[in-house]
């Protein structure tokens, strides 16, 4: 509620100042703008009634708002009117006079004059600045109450939306602060399409996107649990049997070495995949150039030696097989997948390189297709089992380094192809 309070009196600050400045230019600005326009309306005001000036300066024709000054010869005759428009000596009013017309301050105020000047003499006309001031003041007393009104509708207008707009935030912050809450649902809704419902539905999505997370991670470390629970599990009994004379122990340390073996590789896979989260952050590995010529060469060879009864071929017809990342994070994708191919080939594993494309293939069961697009989520029910860590670290280390990988079903057999 405090947020909505502050952005109301936010809103109707601005439209306060908004006031304020319409104010001064209505006051001030416009005034001194206009007021040219009026000095010259006053000169013309004040040359007109000059031609009906002759001896009698008091004429009843003459307007009454302007005084005059006659000289002739050395003689000054002032209209009776002069001390009401201005009281001071005529001396002291001749002093100021010095061209055809103008204007001159005395005290407070400024008089405005114009002269016409004939044979014997002149004729001066004098008057105050009470027509301006009267100018001034009727442009205020006529835009002012129209200012205040339309002012007024905007304020209403502006405070509604105000309030409407406070409203909004207030629904946005309280989604933002449940988004680790699955029992709250939000009851508002934003019925105007704006730029507030675009952003309150990317925090539903974030919410959905959270708990989707959430499910993975809490899948993940049940998967991982029982994943590392059942070679612990086999080492436990093999130890139990063996102290209790039960198995041969030369039988029993080679199966609790295997099962070391296992538990050693899926921790080396957590500790990659925990490293690749340190990697995406940082920017050397995207400058690492690598050949995988020699790297292909000696992985296969090296898994050759598990799988000797398959044929194994390796095409390297790219002229330059080199590669982005660092011989680490090329080895970790070959190795995985060829891990992964061993366990599932029949009798061949091919390895092609060529247009900056990397193919394996091995001639195993096909995968059904619609587990085909999950084989890189990690422990997703595959054709023998789960998937395990290893192809999500192939995904995600190749994401790093900019390329794709693909899964394609052949005739006979499966491919991967890395771009």
């Amino acid at each position: 509620m405090k947020l909505k309070h502050n952005l109301y009196r936010q809103i109707v600050a601005i439209v306060l100042i908004m006031f304020a400045i319409i104010h001064t230019n209505v006051a001030v600005i416009i005034p001194s703008i206009l007021t040219p326009v009026y000095e010259k309306t006053i000169y013309s005001y004040l040359a007109n009634p000059l031609d009906l000036v002759k001896d009698d300066i008091n004429s009843s024709d003459i307007t009454s708002g302007i005084a005059y000054i006659y000289i002739r010869d050395t003689n000054t005759y002032p209209s009776n009117n002069l001390r009401e428009i201005i009281d001071v000596d005529i001396e002291q009013i001749l002093e100021k006079i010095k061209d055809n017309n103008g204007k001159f301050t005395l005290g407070k105020k400024t008089y405005y004059y114009n002269t016409k000047k004939e044979s014997n003499g002149k004729i001066i006309a004098i008057t105050d600045d009470r027509y301006i001031r009267n100018m001034h003041s009727d442009l205020l007393s006529t835009l002012f109450p129209i200012i205040m009104t339309t002012l007024l509708l905007i304020l209403s207008v502006v405070a509604w939306w105000s309030r409407s707009l406070a409203e909004k935030i207030a629904t946005l912050k309280e989604k933002v602060d449940n988004l680790d809450n699955d029992n709250y649902t939000c009851k508002k809704t934003f019925k105007v399409d704006d730029e507030l419902k675009v952003l309150s539905d990317a925090i539903d999505d974030m919410k959905k996107t959270l708990q989707l997370q959430e499910e993975y991670k809490n899948q993940m470390y049940q998967n991982i649990s029982h994943d590392f629970k059942t070679p612990l599990t086999v080492m436990k009994s093999y130890i139990e049997a063996i102290e209790d004379g039960v198995e041969d122990e030369k039988k029993g340390l080679k199966i609790i070495k295997e099962e070391i073996n296992k538990l050693e590789l899926k921790v080396h896979s957590l500790l990659y995949l925990n490293k690749l989260s340190f990697i995406k952050d940082m920017d050397g590995y995207k400058s690492d150039i690598i050949d995988l010529k020699p790297l292909l060469t000696k992985t296969v060879e090296k898994f050759k030696v598990t799988r000797p009864d398959i044929k194994w071929k390796l095409d390297i017809l790219d002229k330059n097989a080199k590669y982005k990342g660092s011989t680490d994070m090329w080895e970790a994708i070959i190795d995985n997948i060829l891990s992964n191919f061993i366990r599932y080939a029949d009798k061949e594993i091919k390895v092609t390189v060529l247009f900056h494309k990397i193919t394996f293939y091995n001639d195993g069961p096909n995968i059904d297709d619609t587990i085909l697009n999950d084989v890189f989520t990690p422990y997703k029910k595959g054709i023998k089992g789960k998937f395990g860590l290893g192809l999500s670290i192939v995904k995600q280390t190749l994401n790093l380094l900019g390329y794709t990988i693909k899964v394609k079903n052949e005739r006979k057999g499966i491919s991967f192809i890395i771009k």
